[in-house]
């Protein structure tokens, strides 16, 4: 925004220093007037000294006058003032660029992040007060910044890989086909659909991801068991396929949000526990309640044994846990990240746990509502 040239803060500042000292004299000089020399005559009085017996006059008393006073008084009084004048401008100049200093530190670092230079820190020494304040408020805001921009450009560079896969192997059938026209077309029609499904659910993913993020949803009463329920049902068929039970139990969970994001918060959490299973007799619980003041919704799952450093980047973004996929289900790896996004965008949390016999505990929790 452009705006006219004004003067510095440190200059008014000053000039307010000085004026105060000139107001301050002023007052000072004001009540010595009126309540000192008003008490004294306008006219100078002259007191005849005493006489002696022998003729000779004692020395007399000269009173002088308000008159007097304030001829001799005046010039001192305007001198005063005007040293006043100048200590305000000096002293105030000088307290006004210790003051401002940190300001300054605050403005300069505010430039260089503008100009991109997230790393920056202000850090600024001394003990507590208003400007050291808003220098760490400037600060955390800086690291938050910086962490929110680095995720977002690793978000974009595995976003550009993975549809990019899609995409280069595509191309590479297609050129295969053209190159050897007598090659049955039907198994080239089915692995391009196979891809074509894959950026599709890919995109999909990624716009779901980007609504959560932003919050751009509606809140309404959302029962947490109805969406677990729900997910399950949608889910029979593929765990019915790897042969996984599902079993959903627990009581009415209330929050509020959006019903067809916790909808998918939940078929994500079930997804990923179908899926990452055992390859035989796996089991999957899902229970739901109120606890502490908050809905919640756990889905547990049998599988291999998992570290704990696995775990702690399952919700990172374009992550698959190594030794858990299985090669006919690779994912697009944004399952648990969506739902820990989701869970955040209601005020919530997505905990991951390693299960002690194998397999994960995914625990969201929400806001209840009344």
């Amino acid at each position: 925004m452009d705006r006219r040239p004004g003067p510095s803060v440190r200059l008014r500042l000053t000039v307010s220093y000085a004026l105060f000292l000139v107001v301050a004299g002023s007052l000072l000089l004001a009540i010595v007037w009126l309540f000192l020399l008003r008490y004294v005559p306008a006219e100078a009085v002259t007191v005849r000294g005493r006489e002696f017996s022998d003729g000779t006059i004692g020395p007399g008393l000269f009173v002088p006058g308000r008159n007097d006073l304030w001829r001799a008084f005046a010039p001192k009084a305007f001198a005063s003032l005007v040293f006043l004048l100048l200590l305000g401008l000096a002293g105030g100049w000088f307290l006004a660029g210790r003051m401002l200093a940190p300001l300054t530190r605050i403005t300069e670092a505010t430039r260089e992040a503008a100009g991109g230079a997230l790393g920056h820190r202000i850090r600024l020494p001394g003990r507590g007060d208003e400007f050291r304040e808003l220098a760490d408020s400037f600060d955390s805001m800086l690291a938050r910044l910086e962490a929110h921009v680095a995720e977002q450009q690793r978000f974009a560079a595995n976003a550009s890989h993975e549809l990019r896969t899609p995409l280069a192997i595509t191309q590479t059938m297609l050129e295969v086909a053209r190159s050897d026209p007598s090659r049955d077309p039907g198994e080239l029609i089915e692995r391009l659909h196979l891809m074509n499904a894959r950026a599709i659910d890919l995109t999909e993913a990624l716009l779901l991801l980007s609504r959560s993020d932003q919050r751009a949803f509606t809140s309404e009463p959302v029962d947490l068991s109805l969406a677990a329920e729900e997910a399950a049902e949608s889910l029979l068929e593929l765990a019915e396929r790897r042969g996984v039970a599902v079993e959903v139990s627990g009581d009415a969970a209330p929050a509020s949000g959006s019903y067809a994001l916790l909808l998918q918060l939940a078929v994500n959490l079930l997804h990923n526990a179908i899926v990452h299973n055992l390859p035989e007799g796996g089991l999957v619980r899902v229970a739901t309640g109120v606890d502490a003041g908050d809905a919640y919704l756990i889905v547990e799952n049998t599988g291999k044994v998992l570290a704990p450093q696995l775990v702690a980047t399952l919700t990172e973004r374009f992550q698959r846990g190594s030794g858990r996929t299985r090669t006919d289900h690779v994912g697009i790896g944004l399952g648990l990240a969506i739902a820990d996004s989701i869970a955040r965008a209601h005020d919530g949390s997505l905990t991951l746990a390693p299960r002690e016999g194998g397999g994960l505990a995914a625990t969201v929790r929400l806001p209840a509502a009344s």
